[in-house]
């Protein structure tokens, strides 16, 4: 079924060669901002959708579904069952996905979305609130930011259109989503020691890479690192330290931004996002093992997490 240009499909849309399994994806400190549709019995309800931010989706839905006394929010209150149709998800903080909630409860408002078109009469409720995602996607500053775009609702996927395809960076995904909250590690006593651990795969074996307590030096400038002022290459075989601010400059160099979007390590060259190094650095991925896999179509290096718990 068409509607308004969006293509309501039955199979995972994402832009790879092979399409992937649906699986669960387990996300650490997760902010992110969701679209729910009614499955009311009452006509008059069913259909209608709304927009949220949460922290656990599976919480939060269930919160709406239970109505406002559990938690619900005023408008979903005894109008359901309520469903998850899709998540964007990977906001760095909460502030930034609560910008995001926003403008897409307020396209009309929304500065970034004054070229947006308003809701047509052909429209329904649901196909205007994924035409106004995919244009959000589209512009500044949403577009340079790492996000995931997930399906929850298989039924309701959509191929996005040309003129509004998801940058290249970006993910597409169908399947369920589990939240884990993650801490930065502690140094006991509050001490630099540089030592650190990171697990990879290495053919069938898992090889740790353990960091001796030595002098760290930056890869850029060469000058001492602390560790509260360092970001790692991912690559297991590199793992070089950099201070953050010389890579962010060197990452920065051929789009003349403040905050980068991707680049290349300086010492293994391979490319990776910046938003993977940042949440790697933050306390992310540690319990995990790290694939770092490479697209011919993307032109860059994605890491993929896959939790041992």
């Amino acid at each position: 079924m068409i509607i308004d240009n969006f293509l309501f499909c039955s199979v995972p849309c994402i832009m790879t060669e092979e399409e992937p399994a649906i699986t669960e994806q387990t996300v650490e400190n997760f902010h992110g901002c969701y679209l729910l549709r009614s499955n009311s019995e009452n006509k008059y309800y069913r259909g209608r959708t709304y927009i949220g931010y949460t922290v656990d989706p599976n919480r939060r839905q269930k919160q709406h579904n239970r109505g406002r006394k559990f938690g619900g929010a005023c408008r979903t209150n005894n109008r359901g069952p309520w469903q998850v149709v899709v998540i964007v998800y990977g906001f760095m903080t909460n502030i930034a996905a609560l910008q995001f909630e926003w403008a897409w409860q307020h396209p009309d408002e929304s500065r970034r979305l004054r070229h947006s078109t308003k809701k047509t009469k052909k429209e329904n409720a649901l196909a205007y609130r994924l035409r106004v995602m995919a244009e959000m996607l589209s512009v500044d500053p949403w577009r340079r930011q790492a996000l995931t775009v997930q399906w929850l609702s298989v039924e309701f996927q959509i191929d996005f259109p040309t003129n509004l395809q998801p940058p290249s960076h970006m993910t597409v995904l169908s399947g369920a989503v589990k939240t884990r909250k993650v801490t930065a590690p502690v140094t006991p006593a509050g001490k630099d020691t540089g030592r650190a651990v990171k697990t990879f795969p290495e053919s069938t074996a898992d090889v740790a890479i353990v960091a001796e307590d030595i002098v760290l030096s930056c890869g850029v400038c060469k000058a001492s690192v602390e560790k509260s002022e360092q970001v790692t290459c991912l690559v297991s075989s590199c793992s070089t330290r950099f201070h953050l601010i010389c890579l962010a400059k060197i990452f920065s160099l051929d789009d003349e931004l403040l905050l980068p979007l991707r680049g290349s390590c300086p010492t293994c060259k391979t490319p990776v996002l910046w938003a993977d190094l940042v949440r790697f650095r933050n306390g992310h991925y540690r319990d995990g093992i790290v694939e770092i896999q490479a697209s011919e179509i993307f032109g860059y290096v994605a890491a993929v997490f896959t939790y041992c718990i």
